[in-house]
C-alpha cells in the first residue's frame, strides 16, 4: 500500500527560491504546489487540501500577513510557516498575534524549514488539515 503524500503550499515571489525549496521538500517525499503571489494562493484549487502553508512575508501586492488575514476571512485554518529576509521584533509579534506557527529567517539553514513542516503535519493530523474556522 502506498502512503499518500502530504500537500505543502509554498508562496514566494522569487522563482529561484520557490523552485529550490520545492526540490528540497520533494526529496523528503512531500508534495509541493507553488504560488508566486498571495492572490494566486487565494485562488488555488487545492487550498483546502493542504496540510501546511509556507508563506513569504515580503511580496508585491499582498504581504504574508495580508494573505493570512484573507485565509482566515475565508474560514480556512492551517499551520502557517512565515519566511522572511528580515525578521524584526515587530514582525515577530505581529506574526505571533496572527497565529503564525513558525517564523523563519532567510537564508533558511540546515533543516529548520523541514523540521517546521514535519511539526505542522503532526499538528494537522491532530487537528485536521485546512478547515473552516
Amino acid at each position: 500500500m502506498r502512503k499518500e503524500k502530504r500537500l505543502i503550499l509554498l508562496v514566494d515571489d522569487d522563482l529561484a527560491v520557490r523552485e529550490s525549496l520545492k526540490f528540497a521538500l520533494e526529496l523528503d517525499d512531500l508534495s509541493v504546489s507553488l504560488c508566486g503571489t498571495g492572490e494566486e494562493l487565494l485562488l488555488h484549487d487545492d487550498l483546502g487540501a493542504a496540510c501546511c502553508l509556507v508563506l513569504d512575508y515580503q511580496m508585491p501586492g499582498m504581504d504574508g500577513l495580508d494573505v493570512l488575514d484573507a485565509l482566515r476571512a475565508k474560514g480556512l485554518t492551517l499551520p502557517i510557516i512565515l519566511i522572511t529576509g528580515h525578521a524584526t521584533e515587530t514582525l515577530r509579534r505581529r506574526a505571533r498575534k496572527a497565529g503564525v506557527m513558525q517564523l523563519l529567517e532567510k537564508p533558511l539553514v540546515d533543516s529548520a524549514l523541514l523540521d517546521s513542516i514535519r511539526h505542522a503535519i503532526r499538528l494537522g493530523r491532530n487537528q485536521g488539515a485546512a478547515r473552516p474556522h
